[in-house]
């Protein structure tokens, strides 16, 4: 269904109200995976998958220690690679997709990290999400990841109407200014976890309720 103008209007000066507010409560937000690197990240955010952030950076120091580059990963044995981030769950084809991924990086990229979505997408363990996390915070190039936070708030607050990551990420494009791109992702994130829960949103301590339409939010 196509938005009027008028609605169009309406719906960018909500998105700019929220970016706003979500500044307001979250001015330091940041990335939550620790990491040196594009190459530190882009492991941990494999590692992150269906894994809290806090779970993953209690395992990152000692891998990091031992794996300090692309090589080091790629040529690993695969049996103590797995028990090393064994905790961080699925590591089986997390231990894959990093082996997959840094033999790519060596071999076709001088073991360095791309810097661009093109490059990064087609490697193993990375899509989107993975390539705009390393993107924009390891290479200062603005990109919105879409999770199941951002995902999820972004149909609450009337931001988007679909499920598709992808095209969530573009609606979000298309309404929040390009410089803010990569922080209003962290706030979002944040703002999942401290306030806007899945099941049980805090909407009457939300400092963002009388923006919020709260789509599909149940009257208790």
């Amino acid at each position: 269904m196509s938005k009027s103008p008028a609605s169009d209007a309406a719906l960018r000066k909500r998105a700019v109200k929220i970016d706003a507010g979500l500044i307001a409560l979250y001015p330091d937000a940041h990335c939550a995976l620790h990491h040196e690197n594009a190459l530190q990240l882009l492991v941990a955010t494999i590692l992150s998958a269906q894994c809290t952030d806090v779970r993953v950076n209690m395992v990152t120091p000692a891998l990091f220690a031992k794996y300090p580059d692309a090589k080091a990963f790629a040529d690993a044995d695969k049996a103590e690679l797995e028990m090393m981030i064994q905790s961080t769950g699925f590591f089986r084809n997390k231990a894959k997709s990093i082996q997959a991924c840094c033999k790519i990086l060596v071999d076709k990229h001088g073991g360095e990290v791309p810097r661009t979505m093109e490059e990064l997408v087609p490697l193993p363990g990375v899509g989107r999400k993975t390539a705009n996390v390393i993107l924009g915070n390891a290479f200062g190039v603005p990109g919105i990841p879409v999770d199941t936070h951002v995902g999820r708030l972004s149909r609450r607050m009337g931001l988007t109407e679909h499920e598709d990551p992808v095209k969530v990420e573009h609606d979000l494009m298309g309404l929040i200014p390009k410089e803010d791109w990569t922080d209003f992702g962290h706030r979002m994130i944040f703002h999942g976890r401290q306030v806007c829960h899945s099941r049980r949103p805090k909407c009457d301590e939300c400092t963002l309720k009388k923006i919020c339409p709260k789509i599909g939010v149940e009257e208790v």
